[in-house]
């Protein structure tokens, strides 16, 4: 699956208040998400001794889906692609280092 296609795919998951620009809904969610998977890390170190195991790679791979599942719906908002966001984020790093 490439962006575009999940993109799509999430896009007709989107069950929040849709209006013209509702991008407060999706950015709350992508903190939210977010903050979770901070929790989770947190939690090696607490928990397991700084080891990650399979359950809580498991876990990680959850958080982050939902993770990228808002910032599909913020970049949908913003009538932006993945891929679009992807290849300028990709440049801007290469230009910080000369590339």
């Amino acid at each position: 699956m490439n962006f575009e296609e999940y993109q799509a795919a999430a896009s007709r998951t989107a069950l929040y208040p849709r209006r013209l620009e509702n991008l407060e809904y999706p950015t709350l969610g992508l903190a939210g998400e977010a903050g979770e998977v901070a929790n989770v890390v947190k939690k090696i170190q607490r928990d397991h001794g700084g080891i990650l195991t399979d359950e809580v790679k498991a876990k990680l791979k959850d958080e982050l889906g939902d993770v990228l599942w808002y910032i599909s719906a913020c970049a949908d908002e913003l009538d932006l692609t993945l891929n679009e966001i992807a290849e300028y984020n990709v440049a801007k790093l290469a230009s910080r280092h000369g590339k």
